[in-house]
């Protein structure tokens, strides 16, 4: 027996789908606004490029001028967390004022929020010339497959 549905009921449907989406919309753009600004006062976030494959999730990010002992990366379910510290230099000659400073220099912290499921254990990280990359492995998703489940007969006594 098939139910008809009048119209207001295919309005609480299309309703109901218009809100699933805003609220899928207010989370990444949530997501995208807390990656954006830095959380503590004092603290700069470097630029960060995410890149998808078919395999795997890579992460640059530009840190020119920083040292590997002076990353830290910390890894998720749900997100990755750079942070460290850019030392500032002390300069060699006694400078009476600067005319102009466009670097960044001290803590600096960035998380990058995740919505596929990585293979923590496989995750690699390198830092060639200034630029970190990061590499995630993507394990497959298995929702929705379906398994098959072996069979043993046994006699009975």
């Amino acid at each position: 027996m098939v139910k008809s549905v009048g119209s207001a009921g295919l309005e609480r449907i299309e309703l109901k789908r218009l809100t699933e989406r805003l609220g899928r919309l207010f989370s990444v753009l949530q997501e995208a606004a807390e990656a954006q600004l830095p959380a503590i006062a004092g603290t700069w976030a470097p630029p960060v490029d995410v890149c998808e494959t078919a395999d795997a999730i890579s992460i640059r990010v530009e840190l020119p001028g920083v040292s590997a002992s002076q990353i830290k990366i910390g890894l998720n379910s749900n997100k990755v967390r750079i942070c460290g510290e850019k030392k500032k230099r002390n300069s060699r000659q006694r400078i009476s004022s600067h005319l102009c400073s466009e670097r960044s220099y001290g803590h600096f912290d960035r998380a990058v929020p995740l919505r596929w499921t990585i293979s923590v254990n496989d995750a690699t990280a390198e830092l060639v010339n200034g630029m970190l990359l990061i590499n995630l492995p993507k394990i497959r998703d298995r929702r929705g497959s379906e398994f098959k489940v072996p069979i043993t007969e046994k006699e009975s006594n």
